[in-house]
């Protein structure tokens, strides 16, 4: 099934897939941005708490992606393999974001209460957002085949990650601080929490209902779970890229999840300062997405790949050094670019695994092999955890009615250092990896 400029009749817009990223990065990312303040600095959970249940969240989160990926590589169905879980997924994350939000009075007063709320709401939005992306992310190598077609489709998806981006992170202070809320109230980002995840479930709908899955993938063999573990395994480019992923996605974790405490702490600023900063951030890395879509139309998805990691690297070197609204925003102008590179590339890199995979084998389970993937990216909730918890061991910082006697260099540490050591890695290990070509293309490697 192709997709693009003469589409063939049946097939899925390229543009309607990819704005479907839309609704699936809005409510997650008001999650990733906005849970470690409203449960630490404003509810005043004991960040060693918070460290703990987000590691028990990352565990889980590892382990409920591949049984979500087999599940929907298996589903036959006459709304085909996918769909299913997109509507499932999309009414459960609506639900389970706006409670995760929405604490009770009762809860919020008492220590043992306000943790377990929290670990339940975070661990079932969790699952919810694995259950969409087991089958979203799947449906991006099974719909568009062609390595120029398909970084059309994950430009559009991108770019609505981008958008969503600037709803969820850079708005939302704003927002829920000012417009629908007030300072030191969780108020606005339970009204912010039920927007976000009516107007996401529905985006995803109206992206479910428009996806058209090949039929004659219906024809192949059911994978079978323990013989594609094993194969998934043995696949050398699943440790290095999967390697390569999780160091990324754990250094913008961190970016996302500590960028307020960042801009209060270290910056001195406000919800606007924090507000504009992220804006900034987010619309730098929306333009660059044509200039790296440009990149990998010449040299080929791995090439820019391997350009992109050390650039993102480098960009948070200047965000160490900042002192104030105008350096944080220059510090992440650097960052900006490099961030917009890799989510250019990093997707089509692993399709071409899955590509590679499905003419190895001969069957399409890219569900249990994206799976496979996020079990090595989820765990680095384990490395957030970590984060969190170095924060109380060295500066003190416990939450913020108990900031310690220097919040400032700590979330300093925490926002540049260790995501500049874990791109590092991501880069060097990069350097080592042999990745299968292009499909239907030849292109520079």
């Amino acid at each position: 099934m192709s997709g693009g400029a003469g589409l063939p009749a049946g097939g899925t817009s390229p543009v309607r897939y990819g704005l479907g990223m839309f609704g699936t990065s809005l409510p997650i990312n008001l999650v990733k941005g906005s849970m470690f303040y409203v449960y630490v600095e404003l509810l005043g959970l004991d960040a060693a708490v918070y460290a703990a249940v987000y590691a028990v969240y990352g565990v889980l989160d590892a382990l409920d992606n591949p049984a979500f990926g087999y599940l929907s590589d298996r589903t036959r169905s006459r709304w085909g393999r996918r769909r299913p879980y997109l509507v499932v997924g999309a009414l459960v994350l609506a639900c389970t974001t706006v409670a995760l939000f929405s604490v009770p009075g009762p809860v919020a007063d008492s220590a043992v209460g306000l943790a377990v709320w929290f670990a339940v709401f975070a661990i079932t939005t969790e699952m919810a957002d694995s259950l969409i992306n087991a089958s979203y992310g799947a449906l991006l190598p099974e719909l568009f085949g062609h390595e120029r077609r398909r970084a059309s489709a994950n430009a559009v998806r991108q770019g609505a990650q981008l958008v969503a981006l600037v709803v969820a992170l850079a708005l939302t202070p704003v927002l829920a601080r000012a417009a629908l809320g007030s300072e030191g109230s969780t108020v606005g980002y339970g009204r912010l929490a039920v927007i976000f995840g009516v107007v996401a479930a529905a985006v995803i709908l109206w992206t479910a209902a428009g996806v058209r899955e090949d039929p004659a993938l219906d024809a192949e063999p059911r994978p079978r779970f323990f013989r594609s573990v094993r194969e998934v395994l043995s696949t050398p480019q699943f440790w290095t890229v999967g390697v390569v992923n999780a160091c990324y996605g754990a250094a913008m974790a961190l970016v996302l999840g500590g960028l307020q405490l960042y801009v209060e702490h270290t910056l001195g600023g406000s919800a606007l300062d924090a507000s504009i900063l992220q804006l900034v951030v987010i619309a730098v890395a929306i333009g660059m997405l044509a200039v790296w879509a440009a990149v990998v139309r010449r040299k080929g998805a791995a090439w820019t790949w391997r350009l992109a990691l050390p650039v993102a690297a480098l960009g948070f070197v200047p965000m160490y050094v900042a002192t104030d609204l105008l350096t944080g925003i220059l510090g992440g102008l650097a960052v900006a670019v490099g961030y917009s590179g890799v989510l250019a590339t990093n997707d089509l890199v692993i399709a071409r695994v899955l590509d590679a995979d499905a003419a190895r084998h001969g069957v399409h389970r890219s569900g249990l092999f994206l799976a496979a993937f996020g079990v090595l990216g989820r765990l680095n909730a384990l490395v957030t955890a970590a984060a969190v918890a170095s924060l109380a061991v060295f500066f003190g910082y416990r939450s913020g009615a108990d900031p310690g006697p220097d919040p400032g260099q700590a979330f300093r540490v925490y926002l540049s250092v260790y995501p500049f050591v874990l791109l590092l890695v991501g880069t060097v290990v990069s350097r080592f990896i042999r990745l299968p070509a292009a499909p239907q293309e030849q292109v520079t490697r």
